[in-house]
């Protein structure tokens, strides 16, 4: 076995020749430069801090009260600030390079961009608040917004995907992909930060919702798990690239219910106000205001050797 451990250790300065070498031939993948990426690690512990700073007294720290959180929020947005700062600028001066241009002063754009964002995070409670009575009036499971906001997937994939959405709008390239990623991978609900969502939203159980970059969805609606508000096909130019920018992903008005594992495609389909759509209903057009869309019932046959069924067939209604 030490012949062979020597033999392994005696190939390894080959293996990283060869692994090198294809830094060169795939340069898509790597990012060997000067100028630092945001950190993975940091923007964890920064939606961390965020939502410390949007639900207080249910994260790590605990006796909070009227007395003692504003010093504990004011410590919160001053890390936040910073780091913020940071990050946005890495962010900033990355997407100048990838796209050929420059800046002047990335750290100052950085820190611009963060106190824009730290300054609407009053507002973004209120809309966040919205989102946990609408999972309270929505859920009859639910005891109160505490279990809500402690343990509901929905609530925190919404709550990261605001957060990310309005840094989106403020320019920040990469971070708020990197925030509703982590949630995606906490959760398994994929919200695009770019998507415009209205107020009072409710996604039910979650797991598998997946909504795209253009889709617009109005106030009060509610999805279920398994939802897929997708794209239908993806335009290309006439070089076969893909068309970027174009709306590809549905309308869902205000009021629209979405019920599991259904499936709505394209930029052009519009769901209207008041509609129901019904479990694993595909669908590529749009739908009128106030209908209810549904699979027409199959039959469900029970089949066995026991007197109850007596390999019977049951019709549903």
């Amino acid at each position: 076995m030490a012949t062979d451990i020597r033999l392994k250790e005696s190939s390894l300065p080959s293996i990283t020749d060869r692994i090198v070498a294809t830094y060169v031939e795939c340069r898509g993948i790597h990012h060997l430069d000067h100028c630092p990426l945001p950190s993975r690690e940091v923007i964890i512990r920064l939606m961390d801090d965020l939502y410390e700073l949007m639900y207080p007294g249910f994260g790590r720290r605990q006796n909070l009260h009227l007395s003692n959180v504003e010093y504990h929020a004011g410590a919160l947005l001053v890390n936040l600030h910073d780091t913020l700062t940071e990050q946005i600028s890495r962010a900033m001066k990355h997407d100048c390079e990838t796209r050929g241009s420059q800046r002047a002063d990335y750290e100052h754009e950085g820190q611009k961009k963060a106190v824009l964002f730290l300054e609407a995070l009053p507002d973004l409670r209120r809309v966040l608040a919205d989102d946990a009575q609408a999972a309270f009036d929505g859920d009859p499971a639910a005891v109160d917004t505490t279990e809500i906001v402690f343990s509901y997937p929905g609530l925190y994939a919404i709550t990261v995907y605001r957060l990310a959405h309005h840094l989106h709008l403020l320019g920040v390239p990469l971070i708020p992909r990197m925030m509703t990623e982590q949630a995606h991978s906490r959760t398994g609900i994929d919200v695009h930060p770019g998507a415009k969502i209205g107020r009072r939203f409710f996604i039910d159980h979650g797991t598998g919702v997946v909504i795209g970059e253009t889709c617009e969805i109005g106030d009060d609606v509610k999805l279920y798990q398994g939802v897929t508000l997708g794209a239908l096909s993806f335009p290309k130019d006439e070089a076969g690239n893909i068309i970027r920018g174009s709306k590809r992903h549905p309308t869902l008005k205000n009021g629209v219910v979405v019920y599991a594992n259904a499936t709505i495609l394209g930029g052009e389909t519009i769901i209207g106000e008041n509609t129901v759509i019904g479990s694993s209903v595909w669908l590529t057009s749009s739908v009128a205001p106030n209908m209810v869309v549904t699979l027409e019932k199959p039959n469900l046959r029970i089949k066995g050797s026991g007197t109850a069924s007596n390999n019977s067939s049951i019709r549903t209604a």
